[in-house]
């Protein structure tokens, strides 16, 4: 799994290949609970997609133009559009389902 910074983050969207960011930061005690179950997600879809995590503290543009109010917040996308959105701590078949809407 990526740690994405706003340019790397950029950069994997606008390659139009299928994106999970995972917007967190670590004073946020759900996204420290969250990023296992992220990153089993990387490990299982990582040939399909480009996975990653994207701290809100340092970098908040991507966050910002993505509406990113809350924490955690994952985003699915593809062809350089958000095509999905999962907020809060859920479970790994929730976000398979939304990646598999993608893929």
């Amino acid at each position: 799994m990526l740690e994405f910074n706003e340019q790397t983050a950029l950069e994997a969207i606008e390659s139009g290949k299928p994106v999970v960011i995972d917007f967190w930061a670590t004073w946020c005690g759900p996204c420290i609970k969250l990023g296992p179950i992220v990153e089993e997600l990387a490990e299982k879809y990582g040939d399909q997609v480009t996975v990653g995590k994207l701290n809100i503290d340092d970098n908040d543009e991507v966050a910002s133009a993505n509406r990113v109010r809350n924490i955690p917040t994952v985003l699915f996308f593809k062809d350089g559009e958000m095509k999905e959105r999962s907020v809060g701590l859920v479970k790994l078949a929730d976000l398979e389902a939304k990646l598999q809407s993608i893929l």
